[in-house]
């Protein structure tokens, strides 16, 4: 039987939810690599929390943040079988980083274009208990009871993806000489300058392109110096020219935006360590670009 406080109950549920929101969609978001997918996960929470029984629930942002998460290792099933299907190489959705720079976490980690393209690799439980652990502050306790598992094996998860990630990526720069070294490259790579591509491109340089089938993006990623810097040079004079370049944040990073005739093109994002420019990420896949483009006139 419904009793007349349905009303301000379900008031109370979506101010509880709209508090959340930014942290669940942060989650989402880290263990799917996706925007979009990420808004369909937070969507279906929602409902969730409307349909819930919330008269015992004494913690509504740990219930939501249990809820998200679930949902969204379960999704990844499906993300996977679709990502094997992908054209080329496939980049995680960008995001403009400069409304909320944490991403509604406590810390902006787990955020980075090339950590989310990393963590790739790690199974979803050990992507969510690194990404609560480490961008969300969670307890292990805690994260142990959204991941029905014990507390020395979230440890242990957490410990695993943090040794893979650091055997695979170095320690990244600051923002400033982020920035320095990309507008180096930028130049270089417009003025097909060889001799500077060399010197700021590591010896096992990667450069992927995320074309999803659509443009002439290079359809497997290009691996070493001399193979990325010629690769760079090849397309140099066609890739450059009536080009517009401006400056932008994608997932907490500088990184450039490259449009011809006021349409975008590709999105460049690099990471770089204390040796160079170690991955070249271009995002060209409209959609991606599109979502990208959309967020920074909202």
């Amino acid at each position: 039987m419904h009793n007349g406080n349905d009303g301000d109950s379900l008031e109370r549920a979506a101010r509880e939810f709209t508090k959340a929101r930014p942290q669940l969609f942060g989650i989402a978001y880290r263990l799917l690599g996706s925007a979009v997918e990420a808004e369909d996960i937070v969507q279906e929470a929602w409902l969730r929390w409307q349909n819930a029984d919330r008269s015992g629930i004494r913690e509504p942002a740990a219930f939501l943040a249990t809820v998200t998460t679930r949902l969204a290792i379960n999704f990844t099933q499906s993300a996977r079988v679709r990502r094997e299907t992908y054209i080329g190489p496939w980049l995680p959705e960008p995001l403009n980083t400069t409304a909320d720079p944490q991403v509604g976490a406590e810390r902006a980690e787990a955020l980075d274009m090339a950590v989310l393209l990393l963590m790739e690799k790690l199974n979803p439980v050990e992507r969510a208990a690194y990404v609560l652990r480490e961008a969300f502050d969670y307890a292990y306790s805690e994260i142990a009871d959204i991941l029905e598992t014990s507390e020395p094996n979230t440890r242990q998860l957490v410990s695993r993806a943090r040794k893979h990630l650091s055997s695979e990526r170095r320690e990244p720069v600051s923002s400033d000489a982020h920035r320095r070294l990309l507008e180096v490259f930028l130049a270089a790579a417009q003025d097909g300058d060889l001799k500077v591509l060399e010197e700021v491109l590591t010896t096992d340089v990667v450069s992927y392109a995320d074309g999803g089938g659509v443009r002439g993006a290079s359809k497997i990623p290009v691996f070493g110096r001399e193979h990325v810097s010629k690769y760079l040079i090849a397309f140099a004079s066609r890739f450059w020219a009536e080009t517009h370049v401006s400056w932008v944040e994608v997932n907490g990073r500088p990184a450039v935006l490259v449009s011809t005739d006021g349409q975008p093109v590709a999105l460049l994002c690099v990471d770089v360590s204390a040796r160079g420019i170690e991955r070249l990420m271009w995002v060209m896949n409209p959609d991606k670009l599109n979502h990208y483009v959309a967020s920074l006139t909202a």
